[in-house]
């Protein structure tokens, strides 16, 4: 009986930890950025996944430089961030076997 505590305990941890990576809202997403007419859509979002090793390390050094394009179309420029991150990483090559 003292042990009956350790199973609902770890699953309000889980909970909690699952919660905390949950993404949030992006409030600038359609909205287009200064010296653009239009919000950036697939194949940017393509591009910034290829570009990604190298921009992060930029953006370790750099405050204005990041990652992620805040100002996109949405579902449209997050796939083609994975695709191109994906591409970068290995995708699902790296995991078969011969």
């Amino acid at each position: 009986m003292a042990r009956a505590w350790i199973k609902p305990a770890l699953v309000v941890t889980a909970v909690l930890v699952l919660t905390a990576c949950a993404a949030g809202a992006n409030d600038l997403a359609g909205t287009a950025a200064a010296g653009r007419d239009a919000p950036v859509g697939f194949w940017f979002g393509l591009w910034h996944g290829f570009i990604c090793p190298v921009t992060f390390v930029v953006s370790l050094f750099t405050e204005s430089v990041g990652i992620y394009e805040a100002h996109n179309n949405g579902g449209w420029y997050d796939l083609g961030f994975l695709l191109g991150a994906s591409a970068i990483f290995g995708g699902g090559v790296g995991s078969t076997r011969r």
